[in-house]
């Protein structure tokens, strides 16, 4: 498994969500990394996945962000959790958890029993 995996449709907005929730304000590189870190690098992500992702979170209403400067001194948009993403948050990993479930049922050794 050398190549890294694209990340599946609908589920980045989740691990950006997620990422957020657990380490609070963060800029775009950080996200991404945080979220390569966490696949245990088998994602690989770049601004052009990352952007549009982080845009229509913020205009849904569920990040909002401000400027402020990186750890090297660069100006960063940071971006964090509103009320609505953590709701939103909740919803998606429900949905996420019900969907795996129902996909286990079907990935499943078949237990015949004839």
């Amino acid at each position: 498994m050398g190549n890294k995996a694209d990340v599946w449709q609908g589920t980045l907005a989740l691990m950006v969500l997620k990422t957020l929730e657990s380490l609070g304000p963060l800029h775009g590189y950080g996200i991404a990394r945080r979220i390569e870190q966490t696949s245990g690098n088998l994602l690989s992500l770049n601004y052009g996945t990352l952007y549009p992702a982080l845009l229509k979170l913020e205009q849904e209403g569920s990040i909002a962000s401000e400027w402020g400067l990186s750890e090297n001194n660069r100006k960063a948009k940071f971006y964090k959790l509103t009320r609505a993403g953590r709701k939103q948050l909740q919803r998606e990993a429900r949905d996420w958890a019900q969907a795996n479930a129902i996909l286990a049922r079907f990935l499943a050794p078949n237990e015949d029993p004839a």
